[in-house]
């Protein structure tokens, strides 16, 4: 059973989803944008049996508080922050980190910060290699060389109905499997009034992720955490090529390109799931139950 909650960190109400058992493994599943922990209500169950499993709505996100951008500055630095916090009230000192586009930076920056924490990632859909970045990205790369009033109106269309139901229905194999649920719900956040300065923000500090991608090769290549890459093989915003980039840094690694689109789990949820198990099964000594506090 899926399980609902309200943290506070730093007078901010994060909302979370929990399901599992606290004596297996923590499992922590980092969201992308224009998402939320809703993204991953089909995963949860299948991982809930072998796995401890989090799935946290960042701040200006789902049902997590959405205070003003002068009110708590929106970046990916302090975003990983809030959920390292979390981590640490809920006495989780490892876990396996799934990342999905926004999700890298959060979760690469907490594992650079404190490398322990990670027993290994689940890469999907995002990035750690600039020939990752999309069509899409032409939009921030204006952005990041000139803020303008120009430059952000452009970027608003990053933020319309129209855009956040091509990013579900766009290379789905199986589009009749996508629940319109899905888009409707992030469009719901996305309109609340204030959200969209919130994204525009990220979106221009998207240029630290990028100055921050050796950083994180450098980790991968010395921490050599184990990370199976599990790629819906027809996203238009991040490429194969920032999938198999992976490979360059670890050896410990796995690639999957499945037939999907960027938000994968849409239609392939359960086999995900089975990756997922089959990978992490010998790694963590079968599940051995010593990551909670």
């Amino acid at each position: 059973m899926v399980s609902y909650h309200i943290a506070t960190i730093d007078s901010l109400r994060i909302f979370y989803r929990e399901a599992g058992s606290r004596r297996n493994p923590a499992i922590v599943l980092l969201h992308g944008f224009p998402s939320s922990s809703h993204m991953f209500r089909n995963l949860i169950p299948f991982l809930s049996d072998q796995f401890y499993v989090i799935a946290p709505d960042y701040p200006g996100f789902g049902n997590s508080s959405m205070p003003a951008p002068d009110e708590f500055t929106y970046t990916f630095h302090n975003i990983s922050l809030v959920m390292e916090k979390l981590l640490d009230l809920l006495g989780i000192r490892q876990s396996v980190f799934y990342v999905q586009d926004y999700g890298g930076p959060v979760g690469f920056r907490i594992a650079v910060r404190q490398p322990s924490r990670v027993l290994g990632f689940v890469i999907q859909n995002s990035i750690a290699h600039e020939e990752g970045l999309g069509k899409p990205f032409d939009l921030f790369k204006a952005l990041w060389k000139d803020r303008n009033p120009n430059t952000e109106a452009a970027l608003g269309a990053l933020l319309t109905f129209d855009f956040t139901k091509k990013q579900y229905l766009t290379g789905a194999c199986s589009p009749d499997l996508i629940s319109p649920d899905s888009y409707l719900m992030d469009q719901l956040f996305l309109d609340r009034l204030g959200n969209a300065q919130i994204q525009l923000e990220l979106a221009y500090d998207y240029r630290k992720n990028v100055e921050q991608y050796p950083v994180w090769q450098q980790y991968l290549r010395t921490k050599q955490p184990p990370a199976t890459v599990i790629w819906g093989k027809n996203d238009f915003i991040f490429t194969l090529n920032g999938a198999v980039a992976f490979s360059k840094e670890l050896y410990n690694v796995e690639t999957h390109l499945l037939c999907g689109g960027h938000f994968l789990l849409e239609e392939q949820a359960w086999q995900v799931s089975q990756l997922i198990k089959s990978f992490f099964y010998s790694r963590l000594g079968k599940y051995s139950p010593s990551t909670i506090g």
